[in-house]
């Protein structure tokens, strides 16, 4: 499988089952998607901003709703693996991605494994094991939380600092060099975890330390 990084803005995440997996499902999309819980019932736990519908689809219903909301993402996520292997199915048929959470291990053509996912701003940062061992997935974003604490405002210096670099034409080559040298400093990195330095000040210090930005002596 190979990750890739879905953009599920004005896209539709249907979801079938309304348990505790089905309303962390919702929760895990409602950021990103408009979120459609289908169930006869739904369990006492947040769903998010997801919308719920009350309902038991059988087998032709599944594919209606399919047809209906036209989904980028199916969530299989009942207690019923008949019912699950139905969703897939109808979502294979359209040539809808499915995510299946009662399957771990081999998976068909077309499926989705959600990770376990660390978000600091813009930076996202994710962790799967194929689903097959989802504890080591919660311990290795558990260490991920610690370590990418502040790359929301590093990822913002080195934004700012590539605009400004390349405003004063210096070359691309040395641009990437500077770029890297702030992303890879740990001394810049503690900066801005404890609020020592602010972004305006990092590109500020390596402007003036760098003759070849125009900012410093020749």
């Amino acid at each position: 499988m190979i990750p890739l990084v879905h953009d599920f803005t004005d896209e539709t995440v249907l979801v079938f089952g309304g348990g505790p997996v089905g309303a962390r499902k919702a929760r895990r999309f409602d950021r990103e998607a408009e979120v459609l819980v289908v169930s006869p019932d739904f369990v006492d736990r947040s769903f998010g901003f997801a919308s719920l519908v009350r309902a038991a689809p059988g087998p032709d219903a599944v594919a209606d709703w399919l047809e209906r909301t036209e989904p980028a993402l199916v969530v299989a996520a009942t207690d019923d693996e008949s019912i699950n292997e139905t969703v897939a199915d109808a979502a294979r048929a359209r040539g809808v991605l499915v995510n299946r959470a009662d399957q771990a291990g081999g998976r068909d053509a077309g499926s989705v494994v959600v990770p376990a996912t660390v978000r600091e701003g813009p930076v996202v940062v994710s962790v799967s094991t194929g689903g097959q061992a989802p504890a080591l997935s919660k311990h290795l974003r558990q260490e991920l939380e610690t370590t990418l604490a502040g790359a929301d405002e590093m990822a913002a210096v080195c934004a700012d600092l590539r605009a400004t670099l390349k405003s004063r034409d210096v070359p691309p080559s040395r641009r990437r060099k500077l770029v890297d040298d702030v992303a890879s400093s740990s001394e810049i990195w503690t900066a801005l975890r404890s609020g020592a330095t602010n972004r305006r000040q990092v590109i500020e210090d390596v402007l003036g330390d760098d003759p070849s930005t125009g900012g410093g002596a020749a």
